[in-house]
């Protein structure tokens, strides 16, 4: 959870850039038998606490349960409405602006949180500067530098870059069992309409043996670098129409 005060807050708005918040954005969804159900809530707030150790930001405590319907199929899945989490997002920019911080930018750890770009789309003219984090580009490169094996096509969900930033972050959490469980099934094109249970029984579709707690602090370390390019925009008054509009960012994994 963040430690700021309001004092900490209000300082950080006598800075020279535009006041800019971080909300991670997890889930609440099966992660096969050796990750833990809040694995992408942790995985968005580590990417978030590293960019706050890094940038002036405000950094928000996490959205905790998002868009999971596709993994209803496993116990202890929980999920909300596109519709829900669209107007949370919403409501958070809303209450932000009134505070004084006028730009947000979301960082997703779930594939399935869909509607978060359209959340982003939709704030052109509102006042609120947003933006999504990380892309696909972002993810890429982390994965290139730190070492990742398994191409972001094929590491689809528990597979070596989650079970890799969980290693570095939170090893506590992270049980017996990911170093036999890899399964590939980069055919996935009817996932929306079937869910994860027709292309995973264990719930795992990656290879997370490949996993290490250096590949996650690598992993972690690049996105940190590639938002540089994000704060510059959303913190900047001269950014061309005010407002970036989303593309289809930080949505490669489910």
């Amino acid at each position: 959870m963040p430690r700021d005060t309001s004092y900490d807050v209000r300082a950080r708005a006598a800075g020279p850039h535009r006041q800019v918040a971080v909300l991670p954005v997890g889930s609440f969804e099966q992660h096969g038998p050796y990750l833990p159900l809040a694995t992408d809530t942790l995985v968005a707030c580590a990417i978030a606490r590293e960019i706050a150790a890094a940038y002036p930001v405000h950094l928000l405590p996490p959205v905790t349960i998002s868009c999971s319907h596709e993994h209803a199929a496993w116990p202890g899945t929980v999920s909300i409405s596109s519709v829900t989490l669209h107007a949370m997002v919403k409501d958070i920019a809303e209450s932000l602006r009134r505070s004084g911080v006028e730009a947000l930018v979301l960082v997703n750890g779930h594939g399935g949180n869909y509607v978060l770009g359209n959340v982003v789309q939709e704030s052109a003219g509102s006042g609120v500067r947003m933006a999504l984090f990380p892309a696909l580009e972002d993810w890429e490169a982390a994965r290139e530098r730190a070492g990742v094996r398994t191409s972001l096509l094929s590491d689809m969900h528990a597979g070596e870059i989650e079970t890799s930033i969980l290693l570095h972050c939170h090893p506590e959490l992270v049980r017996p069992g990911y170093e036999t469980t890899d399964f590939i099934a980069d055919d996935r094109r009817h996932l929306l309409t079937l869910g994860m249970s027709a292309y995973t029984e264990s719930g795992v579709v990656g290879r997370p043996s490949l996993a290490s707690a250096e590949k996650g602090k690598q992993l972690l370390a690049t996105l940190a670098d590639s938002f540089d390019a994000y704060f510059s925009l959303v913190a900047s008054d001269e950014a061309a129409g005010g407002v970036p509009v989303a593309k289809p960012e930080g949505l490669h994994r489910s």
